[in-house]
């Protein structure tokens, strides 16, 4: 008899066929790892039940001058704010332009992504493709600042709920979407109508849009052959994203005010709420990559799951993509529509510390990280928030992991397998299924679940095992290098 460790690596790995993620762990759901354990994502508490009367696709964080903070989330057809304690206002601006809950999709030549369908068949012309309506949302100080992608007004909100938010006098309009800068500038991106402009206000000043000779307002029309899809304060300079490269806007002072440079092609992001910024640098989501800039190039990421995400992906719904960075745990989570699901209900994770990637299966749509508040705050598609990090308990989701293959042995032999060791810090609250084969297209046999509370008593024989690793309960766990008692059995 022999102790076999089931030591798999950090992280999932699902590109290829199954047998290319052997002695890897191929499948997860609200997992992660934690000095080389793995351990349930944190729980999640309601913080208010049907906030919005629609999935918002977009959400920000900020406190006022008392030291008061807010809530803000945009849908395709609203603007809220939320006080700390969650009562909820309706601020919707008085005019706003309807909008777009789902993206509609043109089928015409040109009007979906190159290689879709057979070579020679006509498709009809639907019109063209409209994403879905997003928003872009920032703090002016202690007041707030919102774009609707649909509406392309910038409208600030002075904190008083009887006094709606109003369009900034002499911005431009017709904007694809707004940030703040570092430098405190305004920038509009696809200013004005045109999706290769940026148009900024003068410092400090947003409401002077006008360039002259005693302001440090201006605009800069990017070279670059696609549209501005968003933009993001990194490293002390905007990098601002097309659906085709990335370029970065650097202050100079007057006259030239900003410089722009183009750091990335084949770069373009999918939505234009897939982007974070970190202190080491931006991530965000293509159409068929996930990306970084580090302060000086846009760069590919490898990705252990890019083969998986982007085969589940519903295109038609991609610019609803929302990204948010999870601090507390050095982690960038992206939400997506998978399959036919029209809303997001799957998400993908990075932990840009170690390099390991993660998925799994959660209703999503804005999201926010702890920034002001103790927890960070997610929402749903139903128009339900909540504070995520917090406790153990994730609703009626159970977090698990399950492996690729393992062999046994040498891989050529029958192992009789008699005896499971566990490692788990809180006995009893961890289940492990075994699922057995004796060659690649065999068919699989089930044994388990059993409690790691104690040495456990198996039965079983293969030459090649798959391992879920499952909670039971609402505690949290973590579970570290099970053993398993074998002998040779043979060849078979």
């Amino acid at each position: 008899m022999s102790l076999i460790p089931l030591q798999l690596p950090a992280g999932v790995y699902r590109n290829g066929t199954e047998f290319e993620s052997s002695n890897r762990w191929r499948d997860t759901h609200l997992v992660r790892w934690q000095d080389g354990s793995l351990r349930p994502v944190g729980g999640w508490v309601s913080r208010k039940t049907s906030a919005f009367a629609a999935p918002p696709r977009g959400i920000v964080t900020w406190a006022d001058n008392s030291a008061d903070s807010h809530i803000s989330a945009g849908t395709y057809n609203k603007l809220y704010s939320l006080t700390e304690s969650s009562i909820v206002s309706d601020i919707t601006p008085v005019g706003l332009t309807s909008a777009d809950q789902n993206a509609t999709k043109n089928l015409s030549y040109g009007g979906t992504f190159y290689g879709t369908g057979f070579f020679g068949t006509k498709r009809p012309n639907t019109g063209v493709y409209d994403e879905a309506t997003t928003w872009s949302l920032d703090s002016w100080g202690e007041y707030l600042l919102a774009c609707s992608s649909k509406d392309g007004k910038i409208y600030e909100w002075q904190l008083n709920t009887s006094v709606l938010p109003t369009a900034l006098t002499n911005a431009p309009v017709s904007n694809a979407s707004m940030l703040v800068t570092e430098e405190r500038f305004v920038f509009a991106l696809a200013a004005g109508g045109n999706p290769r402009k940026v148009q900024w206000c003068d410092r400090e000043d947003n409401t002077d849009w006008t360039p002259s000779a005693t302001n440090e307002a201006g605009d800069m029309e990017l070279q670059t052959t696609g549209r501005i899809m968003c933009g993001i304060p990194v490293r002390g300079r905007t990098l601002i994203l097309t659906d085709n490269d990335a370029h970065i806007a650097t202050y100079s002072g007057p006259p030239y005010v900003y410089g722009f440079e183009k750091v990335g092609t084949a770069c373009g992001i999918a939505s234009r709420k897939a982007l974070v910024s970190i202190d080491e640098g931006a991530f965000w989501m293509g159409h068929r990559g996930f990306f970084t800039f580090d302060g000086s190039v846009a760069k590919e990421i490898k990705c252990d799951v890019l083969d998986y995400v982007f085969e589940d992906i519903n295109y038609d719904q991609i610019t609803k993509v929302s990204a948010v960075n999870n601090t507390q745990h050095g982690e960038i989570w992206w939400f997506y529509p998978s399959g036919s699901s029209i809303e997001n209900d799957r998400y993908i994770s990075l932990d840009y510390k170690e390099g390991v990637w993660s998925f799994g299966e959660i209703d999503r749509t804005a999201c926010v990280d702890r920034g002001v508040f103790s927890t960070p705050i997610w929402a749903d598609s139903s128009g339900n928030l909540y504070n995520h990090e917090t406790g153990s308990v994730h609703g009626t989701l159970k977090p698990y992991a399950e492996s690729g293959p393992i062999s046994l042995g040498n891989g050529d032999g029958v192992m009789k397998v008699s005896q499971l060791i566990p490692d788990e810090k809180t006995q009893g609250e961890v289940n492990v299924t075994f699922k057995t084969r004796f060659h690649p297209n065999d068919t699989e046999r089930t044994y388990g679940p059993y409690s790691t509370g104690n040495p456990t008593s198996l039965r079983f024989t293969g030459r090649q095992i798959r391992l879920r690793v499952e909670g039971t309960g609402t505690d949290d766990w973590r579970s570290g290098v099970m053993r398993i008692e074998a002998r040779a059995g043979g060849k078979r």
